[in-house]
């Protein structure tokens, strides 16, 4: 499964967090901070919890295709970097629960 995020349109946190919620369809108690999004990206595998209305398989893959990744590096560079440590985050729990759902980074 794919989802398209463009980093073209994200210029602060609050940005960010609307444009994920957005695209993911978290849910309206959504806390907009770091730990509530890995919580909600952990649960993509999971339809149950309602955390997100992206849904994978637990066997899947879920590529976050992103659009302006060198704008993302030049103009928010702390925001990408933080987004690039909490997919791993978010990685590492599947691994922990013997899932083999990953979320890939995929810049175009």
């Amino acid at each position: 499964m794919q989802v398209i995020i463009d980093f073209n349109e994200i210029e602060s946190w609050k940005s960010f967090h609307s444009v994920f919620s957005e695209i993911m369809g978290f849910p309206d108690f959504y806390g907009e901070n770091m730990d509530a999004w890995i919580d909600c990206m952990s649960s993509i595998d999971d339809p149950e919890t309602g955390m997100s209305t992206i849904v994978v398989k637990s066997n899947e893959n879920l590529d976050m295709i992103v659009l302006g990744m060198s704008n993302a590096l030049k103009n928010t560079p702390e925001i990408f970097q933080c987004f690039f440590e909490c997919t791993v985050a978010v990685n590492q729990r599947f691994i922990e629960i013997d899932s083999e759902t990953r979320l890939k980074i995929v810049g175009i």
